[in-house]
């Protein structure tokens, strides 16, 4: 069997649930936000599946995501013997980016012509491509398919989508996907497979400081879509594994917090060179500086909790 809890929610509020990497759940439940009401910024839902009935522990942390529903008794529903993953992505509409059409299994049909596709399920890691910060970064990627990079990174992988998309893109360059959390390699590891794409190299890493990442760099693509801390967090450790005018994509920050991500690259020698605002997220294309990065003090980690997302 399976269950559902609803929630009502306000569109900030489902906009920060898809940037949570920890809802304190073991194990996770699988969180679907919707809009209720066209246009209405206050009128959304939260449905989080189950694979058993939620305890008050579980029923709390969900509550907690939603402060607007407080005072709010959540809807709890027996789904029965249904696969509640397949059902909880039934509402998502397969994703055309460029050269890419990311769909769920739920969604049958062919992919338009001159696309490559990719079949990414929602589950153990995040990562279908339906948030605005990862359907922008396969949108920068694709943008820059016509320049030449020939070592490539992303860090916190999630379910590997950005990294296959630079596979597609670059077929000759060596790609590393790096993540903190071992699921989310694990993932990564199951879709490379399912959609055939090899020669993707996964690190389970904390950071960017694990000598698997270190002794490959430097590297002239880099993409990072995590969350704002952890990049301003990181920006020393990203900026020197980063070769000279490398580009940088760096996702997972909210348009407010752009300008304090865009100081912390810019201490370490990166310019802004362009950005995709998409509501309320911006995506980022940063520029390396000419002349490779050295830390002048040593690296702090503090802030990386909880980086590890593709949204």
């Amino acid at each position: 069997m399976s269950w559902k809890l609803t929630l009502p929610c306000t569109r900030a509020e489902a906009e920060a649930i898809d940037a949570a990497e920890d809802f304190g759940i073991d194990p996770a439940p699988v969180l679907m936000t919707t809009e209720t009401v066209e246009d209405d910024t206050e009128t959304w839902r939260l449905d989080a599946y189950f694979e058993d009935v939620p305890d008050d522990d579980a029923v709390a942390a969900i509550a907690a995501l939603v402060p607007s529903a407080a005072g709010q008794p959540p809807t709890i529903e027996e789904l029965g013997d249904e696969d509640w993953v397949t059902m909880s992505q039934a509402g998502l509409d397969p994703l055309h980016v460029g050269r890419f059409y990311v769909h769920t299994a739920a969604q049958a049909g062919d992919a338009p012509p001159g696309t490559r596709a990719f079949l990414i399920d929602a589950g153990r890691a995040f990562g279908t491509g339906h948030h605005e910060t990862t359907s922008g970064c396969l949108a920068m990627l694709d943008g820059l398919g016509d320049a030449r990079f020939g070592n490539v990174i992303d860090l916190g992988t999630g379910t590997g989508l950005l990294a296959f998309a630079a596979r597609e893109l670059w077929p000759d360059a060596r790609v590393i996907a790096t993540d903190i959390d071992p699921v989310a390699i694990a993932v990564t590891a199951d879709n490379a497979r399912l959609n055939a794409v090899d020669r993707v190299e996964l690190v389970i890493a904390d950071g960017a400081l694990a000598d698997a990442i270190t002794d490959a760099a430097p590297y002239d693509l880099l993409i990072a879509n995590i969350l704002a801390g952890p990049l301003i967090s990181m920006a020393p450790e990203v900026a020197a594994i980063a070769a000279p005018h490398a580009t940088i994509v760096l996702a997972g920050l909210l348009e407010t917090q752009r300008a304090d991500v865009v100081a912390a690259f810019a201490a370490c020698g990166c310019t802004l060179a362009h950005v995709d605002r998409r509501g309320d997220w911006s995506v980022l294309r940063l520029t390396a500086g000419a002349e490779r990065y050295i830390p002048t003090a040593p690296i702090d980690p503090k802030g990386r909790d909880g980086w590890a997302l593709d949204l």
